[in-house]
């Protein structure tokens, strides 16, 4: 069977459909996030905003039961990222901002757990990602927060760009730092939401890092980082979907899908990086 084949064999079946639902969306806005990320420095923010996102999957859990789970992440993604910009905003550094807000929100994460019984299990799940399990409400769910991270991204792309190169200039040309800021942290947040069902809270910084790190490697100008980038995330996430269930129904054993997809993406990000130094 060729590439073309499997992919055809793959489209039908329904868990499939609604891996790719999931994953497509959530790698093309992580391909965009991850340029400003990358350029910004902000690794150590999206550490941060991933960790932050915890107490609300236990809390949404503790209320609602699996339904409540990812509204409570997007809850706690955006008072991580009010709290968090609110900091940086304040004096503190960006790195002292982010250790106290991971540090905070993961801590009464913690604190959620032990005092529940049951929770173990689907807090794993959305630690590690169910992406051959995720419903049709999930992927909804999910589609919709990348759809809104988009949405915010477009609106304020200049700002995004001006501050990425220059944020001295970029408040001398009337755009607000501090709105600006909070934009990408929350855009940042959402997408970490989104991969709670796919790849997991614990491997979303393959998606929302490697992207724009690889390719600034290989392109030369910011509209080329982009489209670089947009097709490495889409790449390696489609391509990690069907290598796991390749092997999945060779071996008789299922291989996840969400940490195969983390995988294929430090394996791009290591050949980029062995074909630069070559060069």
């Amino acid at each position: 069977m060729n590439a073309f084949e499997l992919v055809l064999a793959t489209l039908r079946l329904p868990f499939a459909l609604h891996a790719f639902a999931v994953i497509i969306p959530l790698a093309m806005v992580s391909g965009l996030v991850g340029v400003f990320i990358n350029l910004r420095g902000l690794e150590f923010v999206s550490d941060g905003l991933t960790h932050a996102v915890f107490p609300g999957l236990a809390a949404g859990f503790v209320i609602a039961g699996n339904p409540g789970l990812l509204p409570g992440a997007f809850i706690a993604g955006l008072v991580a990222t009010v709290v968090l910009t609110y900091l940086s905003g304040a004096g503190l550094s960006s790195d002292t901002a982010t250790a106290i807000t991971l540090s905070g929100m993961f801590g009464l994460g913690v604190l959620i757990v032990s005092g529940t019984g049951g929770i173990t299990t689907s807090i794993e799940t959305l630690l590690f990602g169910h992406l051959f399990t995720v419903t049709a409400t999930e992927a909804g769910l999910a589609g919709l927060a990348c759809g809104i991270a988009a949405v915010l991204l477009l609106i304020t792309y200049r700002a995004q760009v001006f501050t990425a190169f220059d944020p001295e200039g970029a408040q001398g040309a009337g755009y607000r730092g501090v709105l600006t800021n909070l934009t990408l942290n929350f855009c940042i947040a959402l997408v970490v939401v989104s991969a709670s069902v796919a790849v997991g809270n614990l491997l979303v910084l393959a998606l929302l890092i490697v992207p724009g790190a690889a390719a600034r490697l290989v392109a030369k100008r910011f509209s080329t980082m982009v489209i670089v980038s947009l097709l490495i995330a889409v790449t390696a996430s489609v391509t990690g979907i069907l290598v796991a269930i390749s092997v999945s129904f060779a071996v008789d054993v299922p291989v996840p899908g969400g940490a195969t997809v983390a995988l294929m993406f430090v394996g791009v990000y290591l050949v980029t990086l062995l074909v630069r130094v070559r060069r």
